[in-house]
């Protein structure tokens, strides 16, 4: 177990802060700031930008086109330590665009973020977005089960289909 001070928990969320605030302001310099030169950006729709540069690229096209006057909102729900110098962060949050008082739930993201300790400083060296959308799992004696063992079943017997990982 990695023991760290509650000092380096705050240290987390103020740069979860920083980021949603540069992100406010339309800054992608700022925002740009907040990750490691070789980060990676994976967006809620799997786009994936390899490196600061890149996604500093990205944003600042978004800051000023579709995402203009947009507010980055969030918090983080919880912190892992990897290492004294590795975080796993979770977060949820979303873009509030600026015709809405509210959040819509639909744009509700869940952020995995691995953030690491350089010269001092925590910056993000990972972070994924995805949509909070929630897809119950079936239950095995549910209809969509059923319906796949049986679709399962003829298409073993009509020899078409993948025959990978076969039981």
């Amino acid at each position: 177990m990695t023991v760290v001070t509650r000092t380096a928990d705050a240290r987390l969320n103020e740069l979860f802060d920083r980021m949603c605030a540069a992100w406010t302001a339309g800054d992608a310099a700022a925002y740009g700031a907040c990750f490691t030169e070789d980060s990676d950006y994976v967006s809620y729709d799997s786009t994936h930008a390899r490196g600061r540069k890149d996604m500093v690229d990205n944003h600042d096209r978004l800051f000023r086109g579709v995402l203009s006057g947009s507010a980055l909102v969030g918090r983080v729900e919880s912190t892992r330590y990897l290492s004294p110098d590795v975080a796993l962060l979770h977060a949820t949050g979303s873009v509030l665009m600026p015709w809405r008082a509210h959040l819509p739930k639909r744009r509700l993201s869940r952020q995995t973020l691995v953030a690491v300790k350089e010269d001092g400083a925590w910056r993000i060296a990972a972070l994924h977005n995805g949509r909070v959308r929630p897809v119950g799992i079936p239950e095995p004696g549910s209809m969509p089960s059923r319906m796949s063992r049986a679709m399962t079943a003829v298409a073993r017997a009509l020899g078409i289909g993948h025959h990978l990982g076969e039981r």
